[in-house]
């Protein structure tokens, strides 16, 4: 029965045994060769750990399959989220999204809601007025999650003279200081998770929200149907999943001019907004100020890691790796003399086949080292120990990107098309310091990364820079990075009070029409 086999495929995978999944998936399609679900869900696991050896094979075959569904009108057995990380081509993943978007608006139509009314469309600000935007986050992730280590002190930093902040939690407590972070610091704070998705978006719209944001996305825990039901004037689509929802309901994506370049916009579904230097938050300078302390820095032999070696890193989840890459690294490691690659088991099922993969290349054992995941604090600063960060193109370090600077290690990052590979290359430039870590192709990349590692002067003298930056640099500036955030939504709302469509526009930090209407 090829539907058992990939349910217990499902099952092992959710609970991470890869292998039992990835053997329960081949036995569903030799029971079942045309079984789209199964041969998108195998891909996917086989993305996990690494197992490459009939990728190009399985891409065609997934392509092939997705093309013939979205003809059809059926919903693509690829998800969004992982489409991101995916070779495929930009407007195909544009296409998924759209799928899955429609998908939501036929979830939200059998709540048979009639349409909601909005608040009226009144500048803020002027003509005896003197009132609030009204801003809705709605979020499964306020938790123990990249989502709230990063945008945790953002609810509570809002000016409060001209922006009420309204926190719709999809998911209950869970007790972490990161929870407790966002609720007493947030002006208010709603756990919806027991209420039904036409309920929650009932309370939006009685709470008069002007600008609903959107931090899930394509991930799991979302709830897009509430914004398919359309509760609040302006919908955005921010940080949560780094691509296109391709959703006709949601009106703009809040990005940055290098992450989505105007060139680029045939992509998007959103109208895009350009914040100044980087769209992607941190909460480091509140939160991971001790990881600075000179008194409490790691040592490498804490991590058994070679003192006498140059040692590149790359802490990324094993998923966002590919054989192209690989082949890089390992070029890499063979042009730099008493070199090695520091990686994670992220899964640890991924390690056995990286080595074997490295073995292949001409590489020593010994230039691969595994560590296992670590809590945010540790990673933070053991991230120092290693000399260079090696990004992945397909999908960029983000919420890793971050914290490999914030830590004072400089990278080294390939941005191509889709938004996902080009976040890391943004966070660089925030820095200052950023030019110098971004290749424009795979060749240059390479020889990025062996000049610095052979020049250590040169090196040095970057991450020396780098550090310096942190304190004064926008990247890790939150507060600056709000005010900007706040300007852009009331550009929303002054085009919408004036009566015009949503349309692309960049913020400037000099915004004169902020907060009030021109």
């Amino acid at each position: 029965m090829a539907e058992a086999h990939a349910n217990l495929a499902l099952a092992y995978k959710d609970s991470g045994h890869m292998e039992a999944a990835i053997k329960s998936y081949k036995q569903a399609l030799m029971l079942r060769p045309d079984f789209p679900e199964v041969t998108c869900n195998l891909l996917h696991t086989l993305q996990c750990v690494c197992n490459w050896d009939d990728r190009k094979k399985l891409f065609i075959e997934v392509e092939g399959i997705l093309r013939r569904q979205i003809k059809m009108s059926a919903i693509p057995s690829v998800q969004p989220f992982h489409a991101i990380a995916y070779p495929l081509d930009p407007m195909l993943a544009l296409e998924i999204s759209r799928k899955y978007a429609a998908h939501c608006s036929v979830i939200a139509s059998r709540y048979s809601l009639p349409p909601f009314r909005h608040p009226s469309p009144l500048p803020i600000k002027g003509e005896g007025r003197n009132g609030r935007l009204r801003v809705g986050y709605v979020s499964s992730d306020f938790g123990n999650h990249p989502l709230s280590h990063l945008m945790g002190s953002v609810f509570g930093m809002h000016d409060r003279g001209n922006v009420e902040v309204f926190c719709y939690a999809l998911s209950p407590n869970d007790g972490t200081e990161w929870r407790l972070r966002i609720q007493s610091e947030a002006e208010h704070f709603l756990d919806v998770s027991p209420m039904s998705s036409d309920m929650i978006a009932r309370l939006i719209n009685e709470d008069q929200i002007q600008i609903l944001i959107n931090l899930n996305g394509y991930t799991k825990g979302a709830r897009n149907e509430i914004f398919a039901m359309q509760p609040a004037p302006i919908l955005v689509s921010y940080m949560g999943f780094p691509g296109t929802t391709g959703a006709t309901y949601i009106h703009y994506l809040v990005t940055d001019e290098f992450v989505s370049p105007m060139q680029y916009s045939l992509i998007y579904s959103e109208k895009l907004v350009h914040l100044p230097h980087c769209y992607f938050v941190n909460d480091y300078k509140q939160k991971n100020q001790d990881v600075l302390d000179p008194n409490c820095q790691h040592k490498r032999s804490d991590y058994g890691l070679p003192e006498d070696k140059f040692i590149f890193a790359c802490f990324n989840q094993l998923y966002k790796m590919d054989p192209e890459i690989f082949i890089t690294w390992c070029n890499i490691l063979k042009r730099v003399p008493n070199s090695a690659l520091w990686l994670l088991r992220f899964p640890a099922a991924g390690e056995m086949r990286l080595r074997a993969y490295a073995a292949a290349q001409g590489v020593q054992r010994d230039q691969i080292i595994f560590t296992d995941v670590a809590m945010k604090q540790e990673h933070i600063r053991r991230s120092a120990l290693a000399d260079l960060f090696l990004d992945t193109p397909l999908c960029n370090a983000h919420t890793t990107g971050t914290d490999i600077l914030w830590a004072g290690l400089p990278m080294v990052t390939l941005p191509l098309e889709k938004m996902a590979t080009r976040v890391a290359g943004s966070l660089c430039l925030a820095t200052g310091v950023g030019e110098e870590m971004i290749a424009s192709g795979m060749k240059e990349y390479e020889e990025k990364a062996v000049s610095l590692a052979l020049n250590r002067t040169k090196l040095q003298d970057l991450t020396n820079r780098l550090k310096a930056a942190r304190l004064t640099c926008p990247l890790f500036d939150t507060a600056r990075w709000v005010r900007n955030l706040e300007r852009s939504y009331f550009k929303m709302w002054n085009l919408y009070c004036s009566g015009q469509h949503p349309q692309p526009f960049k913020v400037n930090e000099s915004d004169s029409e902020f907060p009030f209407d021109r």
